[in-house]
């Protein structure tokens, strides 16, 4: 985290007004493949130079291997969702599961990212600030309705990574179900909890061994079953309908 504020204060200078953790951090806790999640609030959006000094020092600091903690850092533009409004823009996003493309020389750029008012929420419910204000006097509340449409938004790019990404999937969805139901986001695990607690039991046994590789197991110690595997995709299924019900009875915005 140290290195990570050093980084962005370097680059962004006086334009940073606070940055803070989202995510795993703030939700139950960092597990042994968590991603560490900064959100940074900036006053202007960065210039070519700027974006690229901050995805070289990224690249250095961000573990793409097991024993390195993996970096997810989303910078956005203050006035871009103060007054909040739908679909955000984010003038910046670094993650893993990009890295390939940044090492192929692609920068990153401002961009609709829906995700924000999930990443928004966690922060101000975590309240947990690296520089400057508290996240709840710096962002303004996300509508529930606007949760629902991000959470939404997100459900084809998740089905996509099923086979190769299959426990953050699962979880994922899971989370998607709650956070549609409750209003509230849960740490994966607890989110799973809620759900194990609806599912019916031929359901169960897929999304208890996701629960159980998150909280346990790094990425490179993962194994699925044949038996596990026949299971996912009934699971889904299930857990979509879920959704799909409730965005039913969902008022519209």
């Amino acid at each position: 985290m140290r290195e990570i504020v050093r980084l962005v204060g370097g680059v962004l200078g006086p334009d940073v007004i606070g940055s803070c953790l989202h995510g795993s951090s703030v939700l139950g806790g960092l597990r042994p493949a968590s991603d560490l999640d900064v959100l940074v609030v900036s006053r202007r959006r960065m210039d070519e130079q700027q974006r690229r000094t901050l995805l070289g020092g990224l690249l250095l600091i961000s573990g793409s291997r097991d024993e390195v903690r993996p970096v997810e850092l989303t910078v956005v533009v203050q006035s871009e969702v103060r007054p909040w409004r739908y679909p955000p823009t984010g003038d910046f996003l670094y993650g893993e599961w990009l890295r390939a493309e940044y090492e192929a020389g692609q920068v990153p750029r401002p961009e609709p990212m829906p995700d924000l008012a999930l990443l928004i929420t966690m922060a101000r419910a975590g309240n947990r600030p690296l520089t400057g204000p508290r996240p709840a006097q710096l962002l303004d509340p996300v509508p529930h309705a606007d949760l629902v449409r991000a959470s939404v938004a997100g459900i084809p790019g998740l089905l996509a990574d099923l086979d190769g990404d299959t426990r953050n999937v699962l979880l994922t969805l899971a989370r998607t179900w709650t956070t549609l139901a409750t209003g509230r986001i849960r740490s994966k695990d607890a989110a799973a909890d809620w759900a194990l607690a609806r599912l019916p039991p031929q359901h169960r046994p897929a999304l208890e061994h996701a629960r159980r590789l998150y909280l346990d197991f790094h990425y490179g110690e993962e194994s699925w079953s044949d038996a596990l595997r026949a299971r996912v995709r009934p699971l889904v299924d299930r857990v979509l309908a879920e959704i799909d019900r409730l965005c039913d009875s969902s008022p519209r915005p």
